[in-house]
């Protein structure tokens, strides 16, 4: 039986390679992933080992090292210094202690060269040169100039002075909190910094200045190293008897092990979304594999049925058919292997021209990831094979010789159809739970339910599509019926492409929707024209409110000032405002009280917290501010909350003197003539040209969501593009091999007059009709599930509406007939070039 597979394996190659293709593609897309997140964790973690060279001992605060945003609880900054140069002294005279020094960082905006910010919002870093041993602080390596030496002076990273065309003794401009600073650059330096290498910018000031820059009253983190003869741990039991209160101390391996720990996560949470994603692309590929071989026993129905004839079991056929598959999979997992490395290279290229600049590592293929890639490629392939060889070896072997053809009973079919609606039933009734997890399992229960009916939706979409095909005569009429002769394996190809443009549309709808959701909010709760803020959304000064208020431009303004403290017992944000200017920036819904009454000791509530706590407009709520201190506030009104604005507001005077340090938020700024190009640019310049300084109107606030909505599906689009290539190869394969079993029939057809021309164009046809029967298919089902989600989203998201992105759909719509078109080429061109002489003898 093996020497059997192994020649039906080489007589239908040709047949079997879209089969290949189909399985190569998926364990390439598993395999790709897998070697990819292994070189990125690997380069990662042996870039941040070499980060830790300089420490033994790290000394931080109880729960958690440098911040570089801040704590938003004011209590911590109301804390005593513990990490002070007092300190560092010590640690550096400790027996054992070859140096100590000390590190601060903090959020730190570069202009480039045009004004603009380096490094991204999140990724700009400044901090601290310590000279330790010998004068040098070993977290930096300087290839060009010398560190910096007072306020003037600053030094960048190789890579943002490479991006920048900045050059030692050009001059930056900078901001850390607000008002811009200019500084000389003295040196360039490499870094193993973690934000650098994820592509950031860090500019370094010398240790006084970094601390006056950031506002650091404190050291972030004291960095001790062991003297030669000395272990980390003796060292640490040394530092553990004179470190401050409220400190940790941790060795120089248990940072590195934490780094490397959360690496991994990263790296897992990534490797686990894009093998999902590989998932569905072999699960594509399940009904190509499966199709294909359903079409070849079929072929081979006398074959099979003389061999059960002269003593072959029924076992030994189900094993031939078995023995094929794990040919074809060995063969498609090997080369998918090999593909995925490509893909594992071509992802990492594509980070890095995006801007990610990934530690340079060599390229890590684990053992484990070379059984898998097989594993996968053999058992995808014979699982799907399995049902169809279980059928073959089911035939009579009488029944089988008496005919080629043998279509499925009446019986099946309806047995199908009965489990299929159940499916579809459980997978409704569990879509209206709760849960979220319950409502995703139940989105993917009706797909599945609608692939195991799609037999029988397949009849009634192709009978529609009669008037369509109706001007091209007689080649649209034998595309409908060739289409619709064997339903299971047309919805089959279909199911392929449906599963694709399921997913795609249904988070296209969301994702729409929730751009326009938005939007509403955007334009419902603000009437300011701008909104200032820290490019980092970490606090202003007052400066910057101050500088704006000078504006005769200018008709209105409020910062957003934070305090945090218990409200009526629940710990609870409460924001300052300008009580006097806050009904000209906002556009609250009262369900109680009014903006009128905000004035002395007043609050306005949320209505999902005055519910929670049962109060309304003129209650008296105690507060509890971080400073221990209490107040009591009369609730002036209570308004409708949304994702934009919430939470307690309250007078200035009532907030200011509960904090350590005065800083706002954001500001909230309305023009006397609204917004324009000069009104946004009189602000900018008053400010002083801030890279660090982000000012936004509500189509800007709206948009940067909705870039980040659009970013997230396009990502998602590339990643299902796999599953829709699958399913082309798909309609391509059962195009093909459908033209092979008709060959007698088409061989027929041209005796009697159909040129090639029409016969291209009957398949061509034939190609469209299943390519979009499985668009309409998918769409329609993603436009159900887009209404699913988007009912657990209203609950937190009260402007959420579903809408239908036409345009987009229409786009799905034409791409589903041009992939037909596009597969039917090479079946096409094999149908017109047979001969009919030829044809019309074969079986």
């Amino acid at each position: 039986m093996f020497r059997t597979a192994l020649r039906n394996v080489l007589a239908h190659k040709a047949r079997l390679l879209m089969t290949v293709l189909a399985v190569m593609l998926g364990v390439a897309f598993v395999s790709g992933t897998l070697v990819f997140t292994d070189t990125f964790g690997n380069a990662y973690k042996n870039k941040s080992a070499k980060s830790f060279d300089h420490v033994s001992v790290a000394v931080q605060s109880e729960g958690g090292g440098s911040s570089l945003y801040g704590s938003s609880d004011d209590r911590e900054a109301k804390k005593p210094p513990r990490l002070t140069d007092a300190f560092l002294k010590k640690t550096r005279s400790l027996p054992g202690a070859d140096s100590a020094i000390g590190v601060v960082s903090g959020f730190t905006a570069v202009a480039d060269k045009d004004g603009k910010l380096v490094g991204g919002e999140w990724g700009t870093t400044g901090a601290n040169y310590y000279p330790g041993k010998g004068g040098k602080d070993p977290r930096y390596d300087f290839t060009r100039g010398s560190a910096p030496t007072s306020a003037g002076d600053v030094a960048l990273d190789s890579r943002t002075a490479g991006r920048t065309g900045y050059k030692v003794g050009d001059t930056v401009r900078y901001s850390t909190d607000g008002p811009v600073r200019k500084a000389k650059i003295s040196g360039i330096f490499d870094t193993e910094d973690g934000s650098v290498l994820a592509g950031g910018s860090l500019v370094v000031f010398d240790n006084d200045t970094a601390r006056e820059v950031l506002g650091k009253s404190e050291y972030d983190e004291i960095d001790v190293k062991a003297a030669a003869g000395t272990s980390e741990s003796a060292l640490k039991a040394s530092v553990e008897k004179i470190k401050p209160k409220d400190t940790d101390a941790l060795t120089g391996a248990q940072l590195s092990d934490d780094q490397e720990k959360m690496i991994e996560e990263q790296t897992s949470s990534m490797s686990q979304v894009l093998l999902i994603f590989a998932g569905i692309a072999l699960f594509v590929g399940i009904f190509i594999i499966a199709n294909t071989f359903t079409m070849l026993v079929a072929q081979r129905t006398k074959e099979l049925a003389l061999m059960r004839a002269v003593g072959a079991s029924r076992r030994q056929v189900t094993r031939s058919v078995l023995i094929e598959a794990f040919l074809v999979g060995l063969v498609a997992a090997v080369t998918g292997f090999a593909l995925g490395i490509g893909v594992a290279m071509g992802l990492e290229a594509l980070m890095n021209s995006a801007g990610a600049s990934l530690p340079d590592g060599p390229l890590v293929v684990a053992p484990t990831t070379i059984v898998v890639a097989l594993i996968i490629g053999v058992v995808v392939t014979m699982l799907a094979a399995w049902l169809p060889g279980r059928r073959a070896a089911k035939i009579p072997p009488v029944a089988a010789m008496n005919s080629v053809h043998s279509t499925p009973t009446v019986r099946g079919l309806v047995v199908r159809n009965t489990i299929g609606s159940v499916i579809v039933a459980l997978g409704a009734v569990m879509l209206f739970m709760d849960d979220n997890y319950v409502m995703a399992g139940g989105a993917a229960t009706i797909m599945v339910g609608v692939i195991v009916l799609t037999p029988l939706l397949s009849r009634p979409f192709i009978a529609a599509s009669a008037p369509l095909l109706k001007p091209f005569g007689v080649t649209g009429k034998l595309s409908r019926l060739n289409a619709v002769r064997n339903p299971r394996r047309t919805a089959s190809t279909a199911a392929a492409l449906m599963i694709g443009l399921t997913l795609i549309t249904a988070m296209t709808v969301v994702a729409t929707s929730m751009s326009s959701a938005i939007n509403k909010m955007a334009a419902g709760s603000l009437k300011a024209d701008y909104t200032v803020s820290m490019a980092n959304y970490q606090p202003l000064t007052p400066e910057v409110r101050e500088k704006l208020d000078k504006l005769p431009e200018v008709e209105a303004s409020s910062p957003l000032r934070m305090a945090y403290g218990e409200v009526d017992g629940s710990y609870s944000r409460i924001a300052g405002v300008d009580e006097k200017d806050f009904g000209k920036l906002t556009s609250l819904d009262f369900t109680s009280g009014s903006l009128a009454d905000l004035t002395g000791a007043a609050t306005l509530l949320d209505k999902e917290t005055a519910d929670k706590k049962g109060l309304k407009a003129g209650d008296t709520v105690p507060v509890k501010f971080d400073d221990d201190k209490t107040a009591k506030l009369k609730v002036a009104g209570v308004y409708q909350q949304n994702e934009m604005i919430n939470g307690l507001f309250t007078p200035l005077a009532v907030v200011d003197p509960h904090l350590s340090k005065i800083t706002d938020e954001q500001v909230l700024v309305k023009m006397k003539g609204g917004t324009s190009d000069k009104a946004e640019d009189t602000i900018v310049k008053a400010l002083g040209d801030n890279p660090a300084i982000k000012i936004q109107d509500k189509d800007a606030i709206s948009n940067e969501i909705a870039g980040a909505i659009n970013l997230l599906l396009n990502m998602l689009y590339g990643l299902l593009a796999m599953a829709i290539l699958i399913a082309v190869l798909g309609v391509i394969n059962t195009l093909a091999m459908s033209v092979f079993e008709r060959k007698h029939e088409i061989g027929m057809m041209r005796a009697i007059g159909l040129d090639r021309a029409k016969v291209k164009q009957m398949v061509r046809l034939e190609a469209v009709i299943i390519s979009l029967f499985g668009a309409v298919l998918g769409i329609g089902l993603g436009l159900f599930m887009g209404w699913a989600a988007g009912n657990s989203i209203t609950d937190s998201v009260k402007t959420y509406t579903m809408e239908i992105p036409l345009g987009r759909i229409a786009v799905f719509l034409c791409i589903a007939g041009l992939v037909g078109v596009l597969a039917a080429m090479w079946p096409a061109r094999s149908a017109a070039k047979l001969n009919p002489l030829m044809a019309i003898k074969s079986e």
